[in-house]
C-alpha cells in the first residue's frame, strides 16, 4: 500500500507499507526518527507516544492504513530554530531525564497537556502522564518539569 503523510511539518510518501505496519516501526525504521522509543509495542508504556493531529497516540497502536492525509509531531518536530522547546528545556532544567527511554513519551504527553490546558496543577499533570510509565521512578522530577514549562508558558 501507498500512504501520503506529514511528520514534523514534511510530506512523505511511502510505498510498500503493510497497512497493520505501526507508525512506531515507520517512524522509527523507514523515516529515521529515533525519538520515538518501541517500549511494550502494546500500548502500555507510553514511550512511544505522538501527536496525531494534535491529539497524544500511542504510535505502536498506528497502523498505516490509518495514517493517510494525516499530520504527526514527533519529539524530533519539538524543537525550534532556536534549539529545544520550553517542554524539553525544563525536562532538562529539573533533572527529569534520567536513562531517557521515557523522556520522548513524557514530553510528547506534556506537550499536548499544555496544548489543551495551560495553566494545569500539579494533578492535572499527574492525570495526563498516566499513561507513561518511568522506570526510573522520576515521576516527581517530571510532573515539576511539566508546571515550570506551564509557568514558562504564562511568562511568570
Amino acid at each position: 500500500m501507498e500512504i501520503t503523510f506529514e511528520v514534523n511539518g514534511q510530506s512523505h510518501n511511502l510505498a510498500g507499507v503493510a497497512p497493520l505496519e505501526s507508525l512506531a516501526v515507520i517512524l522509527r525504521d523507514r523515516l529515521g526518527l529515533t525519538g520515538t522509543k518501541i517500549g511494550c509495542a502494546t500500548g502500555h508504556c507510553g514511550a512511544c507516544s505522538v501527536l496525531i493531529d494534535e491529539r497524544l497516540v500511542n504510535a505502536c497502536l498506528v497502523p498505516a492504513a490509518q495514517l493517510q492525509g494525516h499530520q504527526v509531531t514527533t519529539v524530533e518536530g519539538l524543537e525550534t530554530s532556536e534549539g529545544i522547546d520550553n517542554v524539553q528545556q525544563a525536562f532538562v532544567e529539573a533533572g527529569a531525564v534520567q536513562c531517557g527511554f521515557c523522556t520522548a513519551g513524557m514530553e510528547m504527553a506534556a506537550h499536548a497537556l499544555l496544548s489543551a490546558l495551560s495553566n494545569p496543577t500539579k494533578e492535572q499533570i499527574r492525570s495526563a502522564l498516566t499513561g507513561n510509565l518511568c522506570r526510573c521512578t522520576g515521576y516527581q522530577k517530571i510532573v515539576d518539569a511539566v508546571y515550570q514549562a506551564a509557568i514558562g508558558l504564562k511568562g511568570v
